[in-house]
């Protein structure tokens, strides 16, 4: 076969979106079956199974934050609300994302909300750019720092998206969005 023709670590983890989005479990072997390669090549190529989910959802946690910022037209922490709000019904009403949560919820949680898995860190510093910016153009004036608020809505985002793991209740972006507003007026 020639070498342009080979699976690669790319080829792993859009297969790994696809079947997360189908909604399908991440199963290796299945993955490396797929692919036409052994398991240990997969494993070397992606890590774990852990590493390979934290990437699949954060590549499609990027790629929504960016969708829904081009989407909003709101300035100042309107924005941030708006944002926000909007990612988080993205990810609540996720296919891929309800069958995890609801077969994996714990494990999802460990994943995406512990610091040394990598995505926590990297969504808070994603809200952190979205609150630099607006404070940056003079919309946003806020009496703390700025990475503190921006840890806090990335708990909330978590509260709200396993909300039912937590509390049993059905999750709800629109009832983070009055709290979101609370945060930054």
């Amino acid at each position: 076969m020639p070498a342009a023709l080979r699976p690669a670590a790319p080829d792993a983890l859009r297969l790994a979106k696809r079947r997360f989005l189908a909604p399908e479990r991440i199963d290796m072997s299945a993955l490396a079956a797929e692919l036409g390669v052994n398991r240990v090549t997969l494993y070397r190529w992606v890590g774990s199974r852990d590493q390979l989910l934290v990437e699949v959802i954060w590549s499609m946690a990027r790629r929504t934050l960016d969708d829904v910022e081009a989407a909003v037209t709101e300035r100042g922490s309107e924005r941030i609300v708006q944002i926000v709000t909007r990612f988080l019904e993205a990810v609540i009403t996720n296919a891929g994302m309800q069958r995890w949560l609801a077969e994996e919820g714990e494990h999802a949680m460990r994943l995406l909300t512990r610091h040394d898995t990598d995505f926590q860190p990297r969504l808070i510093g994603a809200v952190l750019d979205l609150l630099t910016e607006e404070r940056d153009a003079g919309r946003l004036d806020l009496p703390v720092e700025l990475p503190e608020v921006a840890y806090v809505i990335v708990r909330l985002i978590e509260s709200y998206t396993y909300m039912d793991l937590i509390t049993g209740e059905q999750p709800d972006a629109g009832r983070a969005e009055p709290v979101l507003r609370m945060l930054l007026r």
